[in-house]
């Protein structure tokens, strides 16, 4: 019986060091750093200043049906690419 708790132990720990790609310690959290930072400015960044720009456009353009409002922000998304 007291085997068998150890056993189910090393079983998890071994599973935990898998999925951490064999990291430890400081590379481990540095490459946590490098992987957070990249996320942040290549996804995060760009849909704050998208969703800031779709609100800038919807106050210029108060009057209007929603159809027009999305034509506006449609053309404006189609002349960017």
């Amino acid at each position: 019986m007291a085997g068998d708790w150890r056993t189910k132990v090393t079983k998890v720990n071994s599973f935990v060091w898998k999925t951490m790609g064999g990291l430890s310690g400081r590379s481990n959290l540095a490459s946590w750093a490098v992987a957070g930072s990249l996320a942040y400015y290549l996804w995060v960044k760009p849909s704050e200043k998208e969703q800031q720009e779709k609100q800038l456009l919807l106050h210029q353009y108060p009057e209007g049906s929603e159809a027009q409002k999305s034509n506006v922000l449609r053309s404006k998304s189609w002349n960017e690419q």
